[in-house]
């Protein structure tokens, strides 16, 4: 029984290790060779780009982090960034691991797996999780989120090695890509309007205060955008209510 118990886990771990040839890893690999220009050219040694890959483990926070960095801006201002930003990886903690949970899952392993929790490891599962039985849900996340952890932990220390050998029109097509997939990924995954209309408003304010204050530009661009985006949703529903 433990036998057949433990094959039929393996065999969902491995069903999960094969979501690196889907599109959502694909596209988010291809994102990470971008971050990986991006830590070249602003001078990141390889050690520590490849440790914020998977210590940090979200990449509009690596790019934030980097983008701190770049800014010149202080610790704790970088910090704030970083975790402002981390902050709206809560509700999917909150809502997949419910969903992938057993009552014989250990609280320790729950805490492990949910570093692995980000846009795209999120979206892959709920895809997919309610074909999966309830006692192998977690080996199926957890061979998808470390797999496509550690295949751009390899990918972004082999980028780095050979990026700045590339020509320079390359090199910045790659670089590009993060940015694309920064906006992409998290316009499809925003299911509300006032999301959406903060990422609207940020586009339009990030260069204002990029030159008013580029230490905190992008600190003072989630703020005063998402209260704006949030003021505005606020007067559209109350209109359409109104109606």
């Amino acid at each position: 029984m433990t036998s057949s118990s433990s094959q039929n886990g393996l065999h969902w771990f491995f069903k999960g290790v094969r979501g690196i040839v889907s599109l959502p890893a694909i596209i988010l690999m291809s994102a990470f060779v971008g971050f990986s220009g991006f830590a070249v050219e602003a001078g990141i040694p390889l050690g520590q780009t490849v440790f914020m890959t998977g210590m940090v483990w979200a990449l509009p926070a690596k790019v934030l982090l980097v983008g701190s960095i770049l800014a010149g801006a202080s610790l704790p201002a970088a910090f704030l960034t970083v975790t402002l930003s981390s902050i709206r990886l809560m509700p999917m903690v909150a809502s997949l691991i419910p969903e992938i949970r057993h009552s014989k899952t250990p609280t320790w392993l729950l805490l492990f797996l949910s570093h692995f929790i980000a846009v795209t490891a999120y979206v892959f599962t709920m895809e997919r999780i309610k074909d999966v039985p309830r006692e192998h849900r977690v080996a199926f996340f957890a061979g998808f989120g470390v797999t496509v952890t550690l295949a751009n932990i390899v990918l972004v220390a082999i980028i780095y090695s050979t990026v700045s050998s590339l020509p320079a029109m390359l090199a910045g097509a790659l670089f590009f890509l993060t940015p694309v997939y920064f906006l992409t990924s998290i316009w499809a995954s925003t299911r509300d309007r006032a999301g959406r209309i903060a990422m609207i408003v940020g586009l339009v304010l990030i260069p204002v205060f990029h030159q008013i204050a580029p230490e905190f530009d992008i600190l003072y661009t989630g703020l005063v955008g998402g209260t704006i985006a949030f003021l505005i949703d606020r007067v559209w529903k109350s209109g359409a209510g109104s109606t």
